[in-house]
């Protein structure tokens, strides 16, 4: 299911905000997008989305800056002295002016932000405060596909009531019905052997393998089977959405047999509509968890 979250939060004067979107997914898939020198958490990050999230695409984005006030700036001094060392080196060698002060300062390394990243318990504190405003957001990115999810429990719900219509008009077709079946083959054969000479008993036989060809009447009981169970499963409070995905899988290959056996156009109209409503269910059941 699809969604989006927001937490936000402030310690040792830097702000840090997660954003979580999740999108359909056949199983749990987890992107994390981490400053650099925050790699250390992934692994409880990736270790919490299991309390809150079963299925879907996680993408999670980590932003740190500076709280108001500016960044506190310090000097390296072991990088300086290394600087200047390097510096009168070179000058040595071939002349040249010596270098203004805030050409020194442009140095990468010599100019440092000092924000308690180096001190390895305020690191650990910072580290934590990350992993906490994860699951804050954690939280309510499933308030908000909980959400969802009931607005597809209604969809869903409707079209199962759809296939259940479907299946008691084509119950109730005079064509899928034992007699209807055994005139029609009558007729066929009547029609094919005229004039023939066919014992009777090799005629019953092939009667009776096509009447069971054509009897669908086992295909109507799994469907209220599968019905009944699609039921239970929208009652369910735990991820359902394999089970579904499978459940969906049953109800198209009843759906497709009927429509095989069916010898009479109109019961195989209403198989035709089944399929386009089981289709439409299948669709629907990728996006539940």
């Amino acid at each position: 299911m699809t969604g989006f979250a927001r937490a936000e939060g402030e310690v040792d004067g830097r702000r840090w905000t997660w954003e979580l979107r999740s999108v359909n997914g056949r199983g749990l898939e987890m992107r994390f997008r981490l400053p650099a020198g925050l790699e250390q958490v992934e692994p409880a990050l990736r270790k919490a989305v299991g309390e809150f999230l079963a299925r879907g695409s996680l993408n999670a984005t980590l932003i740190v800056e500076r709280a108001a006030g500016g960044p506190t700036l310090k000097i390296n001094e072991a990088a300086l002295d290394e600087a200047l060392r390097m510096i009168e080196m070179i000058r040595t060698r071939i002349d040249c002016a010596a270098p203004r002060a805030e050409g020194v300062l442009n140095i990468r390394g010599v100019v440092e932000q000092e924000d308690g990243a180096d001190d390895p318990e305020a690191r650990e504190a910072f580290g934590a405060a990350i992993v906490e405003g994860f699951r804050q957001a954690a939280e309510a990115l499933k308030a908000a596909r909980a959400a969802e999810g009931k607005n597809l429990a209604v969809a869903l719900g409707a079209q199962i009531d759809d296939i259940e219509r479907l299946s008691s008009l084509a119950r109730s077709n005079a064509a899928a019905s034992p007699e209807a079946i055994r005139a029609r083959l009558a007729a066929q054969l009547a029609e094919l052997t005229a004039g023939a000479n066919i014992p009777e008993d090799r005629l019953a036989q092939e009667a009776a393998l096509i009447a069971i060809k054509s009897d669908v009447r086992e295909e109507f009981d799994r469907l209220d089977a599968h019905i009944a169970a699609a039921r239970a499963l929208l009652n369910d409070k735990e991820p359902v959405g394999r089970r579904f995905e499978f459940l969906s899988q049953e109800f198209n290959r009843e759906a497709n047999t009927l429509c095989s056996k069916a010898q009479d156009l109109s019961l195989k109209r209403l198989g035709l509509e089944l399929k386009t409503v089981i289709d439409q269910l299948r669709e629907q059941v990728q996006n539940i968890e």
